[in-house]
């Protein structure tokens, strides 16, 4: 009687051990991380490096841990940031389809990681999709973007734009003189009687207008392709041709509302009878914006050539900077009238109010809610 009670005892024990047992590791890769190479001694570490072997137990899955605000490559190609702390896991199948090749070199970026804070394996398991979301795994892999595509992209485009100035810097060398230093912006000499630029739709002036545009087109849209990989790559391929075409209509694009600003500070200066103040307002802050988007050109170049796990976080602080730029630049202008022109202070405020500040903070706050 007691042998009966133990087996059952037994059988029980197996029965409630059995939920536990529902995956089998079957390679575990988490001894087999390298460390990145430090600069120094005292600095620290960030990233990892592991080599995935996709050609054994193809039925397998890989079981992926991620700590949060960490980038993940897999080879030359983007595969996604973590905001949070991420653990999921992946056919081997699917991944070898979205990542082909016998080997598949996986690379985790973050400042100060360990090897304790990543980890993989492949695991046989009945339970091959990403937990919490069914779909997540989609999303994941159409957010895959290759470096080198976008790195091609933005060198090329930075040359053309370059060209495209000294074109101009060769046509229109008085024209170049005036709007490309920035010492115009201390004595800001288009706010006198005598100032040279006076005609917007000139072919010398949108030819300015149009290569500011190109430089700033070039910066947003490397922005867009980073902070809104997903919804971009779900609608248009994200090859060179496709990102060069969209650079184009950007321009072309950003051309036409910079026209339409113009028009619209023209229309404004009349109703507030301020005279003939809409073009030296316009490029003063179209100055502003050369000086800042040429300085964002520079540092994004930078890291997409050395670090490119980066260039979010730089992108991030870059348009936060240019933000508070602008809205330093509004001030600016605000003082250079009253001093220079004789307004009266609510008369210009109100007037600035509504042809700039407003304007752009509503802009700002679309472009926060689509970024996130």
């Amino acid at each position: 009687m007691k042998k009966q009670y133990i087996q059952i005892f037994i059988f029980l024990i197996g029965l409630l051990s059995i939920p536990r047992l529902n995956a089998q590791v079957l390679e575990d890769y988490n001894q087999d991380w390298e460390e990145g190479e430090r600069e120094t001694w005292f600095s620290s570490n960030d990233r990892l490096v592991v080599d995935l072997n996709l050609e054994t137990f193809p039925l397998a899955s890989f079981s992926f841990e991620f700590p949060d605000h960490s980038v993940v490559f897999v080879g030359e190609k983007l595969w996604f940031f973590t905001e949070n702390d991420t653990a999921f896991t992946q056919e081997v199948g699917a991944f070898k389809e979205n990542f082909e090749g016998k080997e598949a070199k996986l690379m985790v970026f973050k400042e100060g990681i360990s090897v304790e804070d990543a980890k993989v394996q492949k695991i046989l398991s009945k339970q091959s999709a990403l937990k919490g979301d069914q779909t997540a795994g989609l999303a994941i892999h159409k957010r895959a973007l290759d470096r080198q595509t976008i790195r091609d992209f933005y060198i090329v485009a930075l040359l053309i734009s370059l060209l495209i100035i000294a074109i101009y810097k060769w046509a229109y060398p008085y024209n170049f003189s005036i709007l490309a230093k920035p010492s115009s912006m201390l004595n800001a000499e288009d706010f006198s009687e005598s100032g040279g630029l006076q005609k917007f739709f000139s072919l010398d002036i949108l030819f300015y207008v149009f290569v500011v545009n190109m430089l700033l087109c070039l910066v947003l849209l490397t922005g867009l392709v980073f902070f809104r990989q997903e919804w971009v790559s779900t609608r248009i391929d994200l090859s060179f041709g496709a990102l060069l075409t969209m650079w184009g209509f950007g321009t072309l694009f950003l051309l036409l509302l910079a026209m339409l600003k113009f028009t619209g500070i023209k229309i404004l200066a009349f109703l507030f009878d301020l005279g003939k103040i809409e073009f030296p307002h316009f490029f003063y802050l179209l100055r502003l914006m050369m000086i800042s988007i040429l300085i964002m050109s520079v540092v994004s170049m930078f890291f997409l050539m050395n670090e490119f796990y980066l260039v979010k976080p730089v992108l991030e602080l870059s348009f936060t900077g240019l933000f508070w730029f602008y809205m330093a630049g509004i001030f600016g202008l605000f003082l250079i009238m009253v001093n220079r022109l004789g307004f009266k202070k609510y008369h210009l405020f109100t007037y600035l109010c509504i042809a700039e500040l407003v304007p752009f903070l509503i802009l700002a706050k679309l472009m926060l809610d689509f970024g996130y």
